[in-house]
């Protein structure tokens, strides 16, 4: 599933964790649909694709949510590069792996706008960013 003007997202859906992959780290936030806010939490440093996928997996059991949101990166004009092609295929493994629905955000200018807000942690503020987006397109 991926971002178009305003997801078909059902509404009983109200927990949503976001991942800013990353082939080194990927930043990680939770919120929900009520306040429609994100809280970073700690940043998955990991550089091996089972690593990363084992911490997501805790992370599911530790906040029970109801999908994930997964930033994918584009050039600036929105053409696809390398990590592109790599986030789609980690939103594609969470998808079989946890078997629940994920839903792909442009996340173009994420890490510079958590910056800008003064983000601790740019993997983790760039996740918010990602996260607070969706939500806003919610319904």
């Amino acid at each position: 599933m991926s971002l178009a003007a305003s997801p078909d997202v059902p509404s009983h859906f109200q927990t949503f964790l976001a991942l800013d992959y990353g082939t080194q780290r990927t930043g990680v936030a939770v919120g929900n649909r009520l306040l429609r806010t994100a809280t970073p939490r700690a940043t998955i440093k990991a550089a091996q694709a089972q690593a990363r996928l084992t911490a997501v997996e805790a992370l599911v059991r530790e906040w029970q949510p109801d999908a994930l949101v997964v930033g994918v990166p584009f050039h600036p004009d929105g053409a696809s590069h390398d990590n592109t092609l790599r986030a789609k295929k980690f939103a594609r493994q969470l998808r079989s792996r946890l078997k629940l629905p994920v839903f792909e955000v442009d996340e173009r200018y994420s890490t510079t706008e958590a910056l800008a807000q003064g983000a601790a942690d740019a993997d983790a503020g760039a996740a918010c960013v990602i996260l607070e987006q969706f939500l806003r397109s919610l319904p």
